[in-house]
């Protein structure tokens, strides 16, 4: 005892003496902070763990301790995923993967968690190649825990791609190693079995997992894994006994948060076989926890589920408030709602537009007090905002509505949203109450006829084949208020459009014997204050374009009128063909003031923003790239973009979302307006359209966009040769249309 307490002492001293040298301490500090980071991480505080890493880095750096430096920005880097600030995560993490350093666990996990980043933000292909890499240098290091986590997200990467038989091939090996994650490769195995309706192998392996996690003692990884099994498996095994026992697991380790999700997961089963009672019991409890711990993340869940819950016992007004709480908590959320959870990962398309979709469903009934309406319409714009932040991977967007007649007196606003049995319309007109009517139709009904609208508008088809799908969504669109849009003396619609609703132009809708642009300016907005209405210092415009073949596509002879008539017209800047680089591009963007900027080059709007670019002579501009060289201008008189127009692209074949490019690229590129195709037209057609817009656009009259947009279709509408919608109608106004 005595020899006991006197090498303890000689252990106090020691460390007393080592901390009077600078480096130790720097040393001791550095690793002090680095593991408060790591428990803030765990306790589900990203922000405050960023902050210690930041720290941590900088006392690492103080000792020159480079190994430190490293490990301290991979920390950063997960908490920034954590946040939603994937963009600023990659970027860091494209610098760790490049720094010159040896192999070794620290190298592996870098590349690790530069792959999952890369699939968080759409990028397959860099994906998989990341976590090939960090493979790679786990097997050369020989870290078995590293390999299986290399093999477990390069499963995770052909899941994503919907590659089901590539994914199991990866995670079954991944369970051949010894490591943390094998009952998370089991579990991911389970997944991909279902979607391969192989039910017996799932079942066996659903067995293997009760019995060994029933086995293992009780601690916050191993509870969390039980809850997402009885997810899973709720047809094979006595889910809600797993859960129950999780619960008292969770009590005894004072774990709140893991208690919040087994209730609530609990809560859902009974959901299932409407015991509707027990299920909003346990909900609640799920919810209360949930806001002790103010985690949006998980309240939002419990909400949604009460408010369905609530809607299924015919409680329409208790669920009315769950689902606005839902709204409200989604909204308060600042990281990327597409991967909110870093346990469970969901889809945008199934967590999240499905509360906004059913909220609205709730408040439209056939007598709609006026509040309901407005309350539906912020819905509409808050699904609208929450998408494209889903689509930029960040949580980037904030805007509020507007009043129509701080905007335009003149103007009308249309909001359609697709319902699972209907099609619903409020219109919002100038000092006026909203109104709303309703088409019953099936959703597939409705998705049928815009696909058949859209393939409609190929330069082949024949009025017979045309005209009626056009007529039949005027009929839902604009016939139920024509009365309403001409007693208000309307001249512009501005349409907020849902869903596949983005792919089709509004200006080729039909009443039988006029298009609706013969009488009617259109424009299209995700919101009313998305875009800001700057006054342009001049009217000064940069034009590029591409006429001649590049990168296997095909010459747009006609890019050459159109950049010469446009120059004749306006003070320009011109960069055609080879001297359209992406780097004299952005140079010359960066030295000039112009309030237009007018690209004719190929292009592609998709609902991936990594698909989503335009084409120089020399590589692409990508969304991210775009944003940069349009807002990073370094002039001391700045001058806003009024107008951004890009007179070639188009939105990618096969995608029916692809259109939420085109309204990403008019938000991400900071102009006031946007004017783009939603397919690539008639090179001669393309040209035409242009002329007369800018002949428009730039007359004594001063007209507004969407008016000149309007004059230049009527015009070709006009022309015989160009009669057909497909000619004229593709061409879309985003933004500010004033």
């Amino acid at each position: 005892m005595k020899k006991q307490y006197v090498l303890i002492l000689c252990l106090s001293c020691f460390l007393a003496l080592m901390l009077q040298y600078p480096g130790f301490a720097q040393l001791a500090t550095a690793q002090s902070l680095n593991e408060t980071g790591r428990q803030q991480f765990e306790q589900g505080q990203p922000e405050l763990a960023l902050e210690s890493w930041q720290k941590a880095e900088q006392a690492y750096r103080d000792r020159k301790d480079q190994t430190g430096i490293l490990g301290s920005q991979l920390n950063q880097a997960k908490a920034l995923e954590a946040l939603g600030f994937y963009r600023r995560a990659q970027q860091l993490l494209e610098r760790l993967t490049s720094t010159q350093q040896p192999d070794s666990t620290l190298k592996a996990n870098q590349f690790l968690t530069f792959g999952k980043n890369l699939r968080l933000i759409g990028d397959f292909a860099g994906s998989q190649q990341a976590l090939k890499k960090s493979l790679e240098i786990a097997q050369k290091v020989q870290a078995n825990s590293d390999i299986q986590a290399a093999l477990l997200q390069l499963g995770n990467t052909a899941i994503a791609q919907q590659q089901f038989e590539p994914a199991l091939n990866l995670l079954q090996q991944a369970t051949t190693y010894e490591g943390d994650l094998q009952h998370a490769a089991q579990l991911q195995q389970v997944r991909v079995l279902q979607k391969l309706d192989r039910a017996t192998e799932a079942a066996t392996i659903i067995q293997t997992l009760q019995t060994q996690l029933t086995a293992l003692p009780a601690t916050q990884q191993t509870l969390y894994e039980k809850i997402e099994l009885a997810s899973i498996a709720s047809e094979t095994l006595n889910s809600a006994q797993l859960l129950a026992a999780t619960i008292q697991d969770a009590r005894q380790l004072k774990n709140k948060r893991v208690e919040s999700y087994a209730l609530g997961t609990l809560a859902h089963l009974y959901e299932q076989s409407k015991q509707w009672s027990e299920a909003a019991q346990l909900t609640e409890q799920a919810l209360r926890l949930a806001k002790q711990l103010n985690i949006p993340e998980i309240a939002y869940q419990w909400q949604w589920q009460l408010g369905r819950i609530l809607k299924a016992q015919g409680k329409v007004q208790p669920a009315e408030i769950a689902y606005a709480d839902a709204i409200d908590s989604l909204k308060t959320l600042r990281r990327d709602i597409a991967a909110i959870d870093q346990s469970i990962q969901f889809s945008f398309r199934e967590q999240i537009e499905p509360v906004y979709r059913e909220f609205v469903d709730l408040l439209l009934v056939e007598q709609t007090p006026p509040e309901n309406l407005r309350k539906a319409r912020q819905a509409i714009e808050s699904l609208q905002l929450a998408e494209l932040n889903n689509f930029f991977r960040e949580a980037c967007l904030n805007a509020s509505t507007q009043p129509i007649e701080s905007i335009d007196s003149t103007a009308a606003v249309i909001y359609p949203i697709i319902l699972p049995n209907r099609l619903e319309i409020i219109i919002s007109l100038p000092n006026q109450p909203l109104k709303h009517f309703a088409t019953m139709r099936s959703q597939s009904e409705i998705e049928d006829i815009i696909f058949k609208m859209r393939q409609s508008l190929r330069p082949t088809s024949f009025d017979q084949e045309r005209l009626p799908l056009a007529q039949t969504l005027y009929s839902w669109l604009i016939q139920p208020t024509q009365a309403d849009l001409e007693k208000a003396q309307i001249k512009t619609i501005a349409f907020v459009l849902d869903g596949s609703l983005r792919n089709i132009p509004m200006a080729a809708l039909h009443n039988g014997q006029r298009y609706l642009i013969e009488d009617y300016r259109i424009a299209v907005t995700p919101s009313l204050q998305l875009f800001a209405s700057p006054e342009p210092k001049n009217t000064q415009a940069l034009i590029a374009g591409l006429s001649k073949p590049v990168q296997d596509e095909d010459a747009l002879p006609g890019v050459q009128q159109e950049v010469e008539q446009i120059r004749s017209m306006l003070p320009s800047k011109v960069l055609l063909n080879e001297t359209f680089t992406t780097r004299s591009f952005k140079t010359t963007t960066e030295d000039s003031p112009f309030s237009i900027v007018h690209l004719a080059t190929h292009g592609q709007f998709s609902s991936n923003p990594d698909d989503t670019f335009l084409l120089t002579w020399d590589g692409r501009i990508n969304l991210e790239e775009l944003r940069t060289i349009l807002n990073n201008r370094e002039l001391e008189q700045s001058t806003s973009i009024d107008l951004l127009i890009l007179s070639a692209c188009q939105t990618a074949q096969g995608d029916r979302r692809s259109a939420i490019g085109l309204a990403g690229v008019a938000v991400r590129s900071g102009a006031s307006s946007t004017l783009a195709s939603l397919w690539t037209v008639n090179d001669t057609s393309t040209t035409s359209f242009m002329i007369e817009f800018y002949k428009s656009f730039l007359s004594t009259e001063k007209p507004s966009k969407a008016e000149a947009v309007r004059q230049a279709q009527l015009k070709l509408l006009q022309r015989a040769e160009f009669r057909h919608p497909y000619y004229w109608a593709s061409f879309v106004l985003v933004g500010r249309w004033i």
